[in-house]
């Protein structure tokens, strides 16, 4: 075999069989030595931990935010079924509730006209509930729901609260009309109870927006009448019957004529909230007036 001769000018080249021997050795030289010593173990090992440990911490973390997330998303869906159950039994009480204030508002108005029903016991009444009134804030004229069938008639006087609210004027087979007397086109024959002074006690829709009406030609030459003084139907009016409570007096001044004295009633009635109502069965029978 002739030895390789490397000319001038010419580069090495190292034949393939040549450099495959080499590396085949090399390799199985460290393959030997990586058995049998620690030489390649140790960083390996820290090239493993330096790589793989914080992929592992990552990893962790991540399922740990996706199991705390899915936990919440079950606690979120249990509250807002506890919530919506909470707002149906909220819905629920708040319906209970109006129903017994309802309830507790209808007791305090029968057990008014039960009261009433004592306090005027020398009248036969019947009891009736509102239907419908005319446009405006207060009950100046509306309707009831019984009617001749039941044996009611044109004037029968009507009470609520406590006393006189007004009269009927209109009257079907199973419905009534009733003008109360803060409407503008009524006219009572009054009386100061205590002195058993005669007036006029006249609707006023515009003064009862202050929640008064007013009466005129009260003769009081004794000057006996005060403010506070309760004002009841008179015995002379043709339409109400003698002693039902009007209202009380607010004020009171001499007329310019020095005769008579005028001024206003706070009604004993709350004509804003009515809904039940007696009316007396019986008619006054006229002797004249008004």
């Amino acid at each position: 075999m002739s030895p390789i001769v490397k000319k001038k000018g010419e580069k090495f080249t190292l034949p393939g069989k040549y450099l495959l021997f080499i590396l085949t050795l090399l390799c199985t030289g460290l393959i030997v030595i990586t058995f049998n010593t620690n030489f390649l173990s140790e960083p390996v090992s820290a090239l493993g931990g330096a790589v793989i440990a914080p992929l592992q911490e990552g990893i962790s973390k991540a399922g740990s935010w996706l199991s705390t997330r899915s936990r919440e998303l079950v606690q979120i869906r249990s509250l807002l079924e506890e919530n919506e159950k909470l707002r149906a039994e909220i819905d629920e009480l708040t319906m209970e509730n109006i129903r017994l204030q309802q309830d507790r508002y209808e007791l305090t108005n029968l057990r008014e006209l039960y009261d009433l029903d004592a306090q005027y016991d020398e009248y036969e009444k019947v009891g009736a509930r509102i239907i419908a009134r005319d446009s405006g804030n207060w009950f100046h004229s509306f309707e009831i729901n019984k009617g001749t069938e039941h044996g009611l008639a044109i004037d029968m006087n009507v009470m609520a609260g406590s006393g006189l609210v007004g009269r009927i004027v209109d009257v079907g087979p199973n419905w009534s009309k009733v003008m109360s007397i803060i409407d503008d086109n009524s006219n009572t024959s009054g009386m100061v109870l205590s002195t058993s002074d005669n007036l006029i006690v006249s609707g006023d829709l515009r003064l009862y927006a202050e929640g008064v009406i007013s009466f005129e030609k009260l003769i009081d030459s004794a000057d006996r009448v005060v403010e506070g003084d309760k004002i009841v139907t008179s015995n002379i009016s043709d339409k109400y019957l003698p002693g039902i409570l009007i209202g009380y007096i607010s004020s009171i001044s001499v007329d310019s004529n020095n005769l008579t004295k005028s001024g206003l009633i706070t009604p004993a009635v709350d004509f804003e909230h009515l809904e039940e109502v007696l009316v007396i069965t019986q008619l006054k029978q006229p002797p004249g007036g008004n």
